[in-house]
């Protein structure tokens, strides 16, 4: 069911019971929750959304921030206090909403995240020369070229009709250029910012997989480390995008942690 909103993101609510927001990650619509939103639906009141750039929603005018993204989430809640999922982008923005509005965040999930800063670990050398190798191919080369690095190394080749199912929800509102450009800003902005987490003192979950090679598990670590109300999951042979990848096992983990 689709809900209004004061920054005119399409967002989707389903289910009863407590808010549950979902923040996806860069360039990334409510696609990416495809796999769970419908489980978690039935013990909360699911709401998903486009961010800026994506999906339905409107395009990107101009540049982008975490505290912006933040904003988009507080207007979504309207004033519910709610449970936080964010996946790697969307970590980065339910972190920095939970600084700039603790008040609407009653718990946090953070999967495949980290807090920026100067410790940052960076993506491989050969993930980020394969994304930037593949900006100058046609939108759907790109995103073949590139989806993959989001999953365990062999996973793609193991789940090909799974994978063809996740390629045609990117593509069918595609995010393009700009606003992958636009939200990569946004996250190198924040990668030399950080954020001070250890003022977070709403109960935190983190789940990272121990081959990621968007945002190493390092990050993940040392997350978990300085949060100060933290509980971390790390998930062997388990890549970025954990709930494309292991949907059952993410929203076991998110379910047993809110339960």
């Amino acid at each position: 069911m689709a809900a209004p909103a004061a920054s005119k993101l399409h967002v989707e609510e389903r289910g009863v019971g407590d808010p549950l927001l979902l923040i996806a990650g860069l360039g990334q619509g409510l696609w990416v929750w495809r796999y769970v939103a419908r489980p978690l639906a039935e013990w909360w009141r699911t709401i998903a959304y486009d961010a800026r750039g994506t999906g339905r929603s409107p395009r990107i005018d101009g540049s982008c921030s975490m505290h912006g993204f933040a904003e988009d989430a507080a207007e979504i809640l309207a004033d519910r206090p709610a449970h936080v999922v964010g996946l790697s982008m969307g970590g980065y923005v339910a972190l920095t909403l939970a600084l700039e509005r603790r008040e609407l965040v009653r718990s946090l999930v953070l999967a495949g995240t980290g807090a920026g800063g100067p410790d940052r670990v960076p993506r491989p050398p050969e993930v980020r020369d394969g994304f930037e190798a593949a900006l100058s191919l046609p939108y759907e080369e790109f995103v073949r070229a590139t989806l993959h690095y989001a999953f365990a190394p062999g996973w793609t080749e193991r789940n090909p009709q799974r994978m063809e199912e996740i390629v045609a929800a990117r593509l069918e509102r595609p995010a393009g250029f700009d606003t992958i450009a636009a939200h990569a800003d946004a996250c190198y902005r924040y990668y030399a910012e950080g954020v001070q987490v250890e003022r977070i003192r709403a109960p935190a979950l983190v789940v990272h997989g121990d081959a990621d090679r968007i945002v190493p598990v390092e990050n993940g670590r040392a997350l978990a480390a300085r949060l100060p109300n933290a509980e971390y999951v790390e998930l062997p042979g388990a890549g970025h995008n954990l709930p494309l990848e292991d949907p059952e096992t993410f929203s076991r983990l998110v379910s047993g942690f809110l339960r």
